[in-house]
């Protein structure tokens, strides 16, 4: 990339500068709420507030910056063109202001990048090219075409201008909530993390500025410790799957971040559920990654008034719609069992009627004959039913079992080999 991504010196980030990036997005760029969250405060024990960022026009965060940093080229290198890598958030928010002022912009995308992401991307007017499985391999092709073609870079997060455009979110933040005592922030490659974290320690010594990684890609975790890790892996917060984190931000990061919690997986599906079904609005993987962080290690949070930033909400529908089943069967609510059964007429009615009278819901049913691992005059049944909570399917379970019925349980998908 270009020598404007190789000064690493934190100096060059600062609260003037977040406060000028506010004055000059203000208008374009919506103002988002931050409120209270009193389902989630019940959840994790502290106090929460959430950001939400996943109500700007492109659905993330990113186009704060993306916005900062084009509006600081010259006419010529407006011209000339821009080019981005991402995996989503930071293509949209340079293609949609790239298309208000006027500015071709090329973007190069993962080809495993989410279809929602690909297909707004270029709604927005970009010219979209996807290449490669990783972020690394489209920074390849990237910087091909950028020399080729003479083009601007519009880095995701190594860049002043773009991490003076996040930090913004927390000067709105501490304006609506000025009592909070903790931030807790996605990280990837670390812009909006250090941008939040200058402006918030600026405004207030005091606050606590938590950064939240996934397992999988544990970059900015590994820099704060001096530690080598491993960053690969298929996520569910592919937003913030970044192997090369920035030197800029590793640089503001380790002066003004106070901790990075790593999130499993797992757990970064609960908080996607926990703010669809307690909030009722969408999360992505890496918009949920501060309130994972906040249930991986409770403790640290409790009776705390705590800011979270949901910074992006583009999921691809299938993906969330598996995620509350995953939910449903992890809470108990969804059970799936196989069931050991006579082949005559009238069983199955007779296992509906048991699940029925329990007030249980049956969902799916499939019934096997014809393999060879099931007895002749047997069969053999998988069932998926409702229930109110983990007790419930448990009641169920056993009443089936006393009426003579052989009941195991079965992961949610499991089927007769």
């Amino acid at each position: 990339m270009s020598d404007a991504f190789s000064h690493s010196d934190p100096a060059q980030v600062t609260i003037e500068g977040i406060r000028k990036a506010a004055d000059l997005i203000s208008g374009a760029v919506l103002k988002t709420p931050c409120l209270p969250a009193p389902r989630l405060s019940r959840l994790t024990g502290a106090d929460v507030y959430v950001k939400y960022e996943n109500m700007q026009v492109t659905g993330a965060f990113k186009e704060r910056g993306a916005l900062v940093k084009l509006s600081s080229l010259g006419e010529s290198e407006r011209k000339r063109g821009v080019i981005a890598v991402s995996a989503g958030n930071h293509a949209q928010g340079v293609a949609y202001h790239a298309g208000r002022l006027g500015i071709p912009a090329t973007i190069v995308m993962p080809a495993l990048t989410p279809f929602v992401k690909i297909s707004a991307t270029r709604d927005y007017g970009a010219e979209v090219v996807l290449i490669g499985n990783t972020l690394a391999e489209a920074k390849a092709e990237a910087d091909r075409l950028a020399a080729e073609k003479n083009l601007v870079w519009v880095h995701p997060y190594d860049d002043a201008h773009v991490i003076h455009g996040q930090g913004t979110i927390a000067l709105e933040m501490l304006e609506a909530q000025p009592d909070l005592d903790t931030l807790v922030i996605p990280v990837g490659g670390g812009g909006l993390i250090s941008g939040m974290a200058v402006a918030a320690k600026a405004i207030k010594p005091s606050i606590e500025v938590i950064g939240v990684e996934t397992v999988l890609y544990p970059g900015m975790w590994g820099a704060m410790h001096g530690k080598d890790v491993r960053c690969e892996g298929a996520t569910i917060a592919e937003g913030i799957a970044v192997r090369d984190i920035g030197l800029l931000t590793t640089e503001v990061v380790k002066q003004t971040v106070d901790e990075i919690i790593l999130a499993k997986e797992s757990t970064i599906e609960q908080a996607i559920n926990a703010y669809l079904t307690l909030l009722r609005t969408i999360a992505e993987g890496a918009g949920a990654a501060g309130l994972a962080g906040m249930l991986t290690d409770p403790d640290r949070f409790a009776g705390k008034r705590v800011g979270l930033v949901l910074c992006g909400g583009n999921i691809d529908p299938r993906l969330l719609s598996k995620i509350v089943v995953r939910e449903l069967a992890r809470d108990g609510r969804l059970v799936s069992i196989r069931i050991d059964t006579p082949d005559r007429p009238g069983v199955l009615g007779e296992i509906a009627t048991t699940i029925g009278d329990m007030q249980g819901n049956v969902v799916d049913v499939a019934h096997h004959r014809l393999f060879l691992n099931v007895p002749a005059k047997g069969a053999t049944l998988d069932v998926t039913f409702e229930a109110f909570d983990r007790p419930h399917g448990e009641e169920i379970v056993t009443a089936l079992r006393q009426r003579g019925f052989t009941v195991r349980h079965l992961e949610i998908g499991e089927r007769m080999d």
